[in-house]
């Protein structure tokens, strides 16, 4: 069976996706959890920005993102409150599949629905936290590493010693 078929698909994130979303969440981030309430305030705030990688065998990945301004990036684990207003880039707060769907082009298809969000918005930037792990995979998609404040030190130290804040421009 192909990761895209027509029952494997990005699709809009519910309410009833969340306790999937983050018992996927705590398999694949156990060195980086998050209260459930994050995940809860994220789609609450940006609905256009909260995904799922849904099929026959239930969640297989989730993507969280919204409008966001400056190379200051959330905390781990941190309630936002609200947006920004204006915002000046599309932030991916959290992009995860399942082992199983990794490998397969799902990641790809979830920065490109993220690049929509931020084109509807009018945001030339996609912006994210990368942890060590995933260092290789974000620059592969093209994103770099911004010029960083000692704020954005002290946030990036909340994820890990080596996590950096990169961005790219949205794809035209």
């Amino acid at each position: 069976m192909t990761l895209f078929s027509a029952n494997t698909i990005w699709r809009p994130m519910m309410p009833a996706d969340l306790a999937a979303t983050t018992a996927l969440a705590a398999i694949v981030h156990t060195d980086y959890p998050e209260d459930n309430e994050i995940f809860t305030e994220r789609l609450a705030l940006a609905p256009g920005g909260c995904w799922v990688l849904s099929g026959a065998d239930g969640i297989m990945g989730y993507m969280l993102s919204h409008p966001w301004r400056g190379s200051v990036s959330p905390r781990l684990n941190t309630l936002l409150g609200r947006l920004p207003v204006p915002a000046d880039r599309w932030y991916i707060h959290d992009l995860a599949l399942a082992q199983t769907a990794r490998g397969q082009g799902a990641a790809q298809k979830a920065i490109t629905l993220a690049e929509h969000a931020a084109r509807q918005y009018g945001l030339p930037l996609l912006s994210l936290t990368s942890t060590r792990y995933a260092q290789n995979f974000w620059r592969k998609q093209g994103f770099k590493p911004e010029a960083i404040s000692e704020e954005e030190r002290a946030v990036l130290a909340s994820y890990d010693a080596d996590a950096s804040f990169l961005s790219r421009p949205v794809s035209r």
